[in-house]
């Protein structure tokens, strides 16, 4: 897409992919010329109709006055939560000093836009001004509304590095968001916007009870606003998913996501819309989709939603508390397939038989694994009756808990197998997410 000078440069934030998106859903029929066949795929009904009239006077062809009703449960889904799902438009400040780039700016009074560089030595130039402008767009989905406000559940990646919010209804109407709160580890956000202009609001179903093979439909914004309120169909491909949660600033997985399949279209800009089944709940908000397998392999027909269960378990926080509050071990760990087999021997001297688990590296002083007498190079295999093969494994154990409970430990010491009990203290923001790590060391 080309840019001109009046125009802000939309970043390809749009474009990104990375196991992200949304989706959307619409019923289709058969068509052949001379007649076509309607089939309800939800029925097994079908109804055959003349698509137009025979007439032996060349040019008098006409469009026969025959209307089929093709309404099925899945159209009744969507018409149920159309007005609640909106686009999300994330603005970000724009520097408007004259780029490099454009030999004619000076010339012609003009400059080119693009992403400023925050805290760059340009930012105090008097020269200079920040404005702001669209950097990407996704999808949302409007679910309660209290004391004059209404609340919009998204993806915490559509919302990401924004100065200011903005919100498309599905009649057009342009509002204002506000971010309530945001949570990076499940990729979870929610905004709010004035209420007065909300006239629905979606509803949630129980993800726990849905089964492979059952219809649903998901609906958002792919390639953004231009094509919003887009539905497409498909069924579930599997109720519970295991993807890997990677931090950014190391590629380490630091933890896991379990998530419903679906083959759903997913395109880009969808992200952070619902999956929606057939009696018109939602039932996952989409985040995710797999375009190229690890071999390199092009991929079809694999997307993947945050089930609606733990949607509305961090919502709740979020709208409480701005944030997500979870327990911590109070260590940094490491992966134990990470240390060197002559290291496991010597400094951390496991037998033989322990091939995977958690070594920790730092303890925190007066936290929950010092006070329960943990320390550095204990490697920890088991919490509660969860055996611990990774950091990944010990994360998504340990935000199974909640703080304040008390976890039996099972780790290795100096080749001995021991256990302790720990009594889970409140995780600080720096121990939250998949951000803040150092050395590829991850805090639990």
């Amino acid at each position: 897409m080309n840019n001109n000078n009046n125009e802000p440069r939309k970043s390809n934030g749009l474009w990104k992919t990375a196991i992200v998106a949304v989706v959307s859903a619409v019923i289709g029929g058969g068509v052949a010329y001379g007649g076509f066949t309607l089939t309800n795929r939800n029925s097994g009904q079908s109804t055959d109709t003349s698509l137009t009239t025979q007439s032996k006077t060349s040019g008098s062809t006409k469009v026969s006055n025959v209307t089929v009703n093709s309404s099925t449960q899945m159209t009744k889904a969507f018409d149920k939560n159309k007005a609640a799902v909106v686009s999300v438009i994330n603005l970000q400040k724009q520097n408007s000093n004259a780029s490099s780039d454009d030999p004619f700016s000076s010339l012609f009074g003009g400059s080119s836009s693009g992403r400023s560089s925050r805290g760059s030595s340009d930012s105090n130039s008097s020269s200079s001004s920040d404005s702001l402008a669209e950097y990407s767009e996704g999808s949302g989905l409007i679910y309660s509304k209290s004391d004059g406000k209404a609340y919009i559940v998204t993806n915490n990646h559509v919302v990401a590095g924004s100065d200011s919010l903005q919100v498309i209804m599905s009649d057009g109407t342009k509002l204002t968001a506000k971010l309530v709160g945001t949570d990076e580890l499940t990729d979870l956000a929610v905004l709010s916007i004035d209420a007065s202009k909300v006239s629905s609001v979606a509803s949630f179903g129980n993800s726990d009870s849905i089964n492979p093979g059952e219809p649903v439909i998901a609906i958002g914004s792919p390639l953004g606003s231009e094509y919003a309120t887009s539905v497409t169909e498909g069924i579930i491909s599997a109720k519970s998913r295991t993807m890997p949660v990677t931090d950014e600033s190391t590629g380490q997985e630091t933890g896991t996501a379990t998530v419903i399949q679906t083959d759903a279209a997913i395109n880009p800009g969808n992200s952070g819309g619902p999956l929606v089944n057939a009696a018109g709940q939602v039932i996952g908000i989409n985040s995710m989709k797999l375009a190229q397998s690890n071999d390199g392999t092009s991929v079809e027909g694999m997307g993947f939603a945050i089930p609606s269960n733990e949607v509305v378990k961090i919502i709740n926080q979020l709208v409480q508390n701005g944030k997500v509050t979870r327990p911590a071990l109070g260590v940094s760990v490491v992966d134990l397939t990470q240390v060197s087999a002559a290291q496991q021997s010597s400094i951390l001297k496991l037998p033989d038989s322990v091939k995977n688990g958690a070594v920790v590296t730092t303890v925190s002083s007066g936290s929950a694994a010092a006070n329960a007498g943990l320390k550095k190079y204990d490697v920890i295999t088991a919490l509660g009756d969860t055996s611990i093969e990774s950091i990944a494994q010990l994360h998504t154990t340990l935000y199974n808990y909640n703080v304040g409970d008390k976890v039996q430990v099972t780790y290795y010491r100096d080749g001995k197998k021991a256990t302790t009990t720990v009594t889970l203290d409140k995780a600080s923001d720096t121990q939250t997410g998949s951000t803040s790590r150092s050395n590829a060391n991850a805090n639990g």
